[in-house]
């Protein structure tokens, strides 16, 4: 999470966090996760790793998790990274039988204590957000939206061209770290506003870094970050 990094680098500075999607529930239930992966690891026992599930540990995987749904509180999203592969997610018990199953288990267990320390945590549309701090002095927006083109069903509302191209709002005129990905192409789409209808490109001056991520043999992806 980009503020409990800020926070560990710059320890003096006031970090807000908007936790919009109330991951910090999650953080709160990791012991609940931990155990459920703890059973998990035990099922799939020495089954090759990133190979799909046989029909008969998917169901005693299946059952297993069940069991947590039924009794009031599954991690899903975290649970995700260690049965299917990167960049794919389910949110329910329902969307999960749907799915092929692989064993990416994670092998050891979340550790979370003290990670939102020292953080201002809040919950708020981003927009109102912004308007409280853009007219304060030494502020430094953290710009993390959905990759425009990817998936983004684990966001609470649903995410439209319209919605990608507002959060640009808050680059004018402030200092930021904006982050995206070459699958977004939100780089080529203002770069070409600007070429062909003369608006300005709000990435214009901004430094670029870029991190090479490979989610399995065949597929790849890089991750932008941009800031000034």
């Amino acid at each position: 999470m980009l503020s409990h990094t800020v926070k560990a680098k710059y320890p003096d500075a006031t970090v807000v966090y908007n936790d919009y999607d109330n991951y910090s529930e999650r953080l709160a239930n990791v012991s609940k996760t931990n155990k459920l992966l703890n059973d998990l690891r035990a099922i799939v026992g020495s089954f090759k790793r990133e190979a799909r599930l046989t029909p008969d540990l998917r169901v005693k995987v299946l059952e297993r998790v069940k069991k947590d749904d039924d009794s009031g509180y599954v991690d899903y999203i975290t649970l995700s990274s260690s049965l299917m592969f990167s960049m794919k997610y389910v949110l329910n018990y329902e969307q999960l039988e749907k799915e092929a199953l692989y064993n990416n288990v994670k092998k050891n267990d979340y550790v979370v204590k003290g990670y939102l320390d020292g953080l201002e945590v809040v919950r708020a549309d981003y927009k109102e957000l912004f308007a409280q701090y853009k007219d304060c002095d030494n502020v430094v927006f953290l710009v993390d939206p959905p990759y425009l083109s990817t998936e983004a069903g684990t966001y609470k509302n649903y995410w439209k061209l319209g919605d990608y191209l507002d959060v640009l709002n808050v680059l004018k005129c402030n200092n930021y770290f904006y982050f995206t990905s070459n699958k977004s192409h939100i780089l080529e789409l203002c770069e070409w506003v600007e070429t062909n209808t003369g608006g300005v490109n709000p990435f214009n001056g901004a430094t670029m870094s870029t991190t090479a991520n490979q989610m399995s043999y065949t597929a790849s992806y890089t991750d932008i970050m941009l800031y000034k």
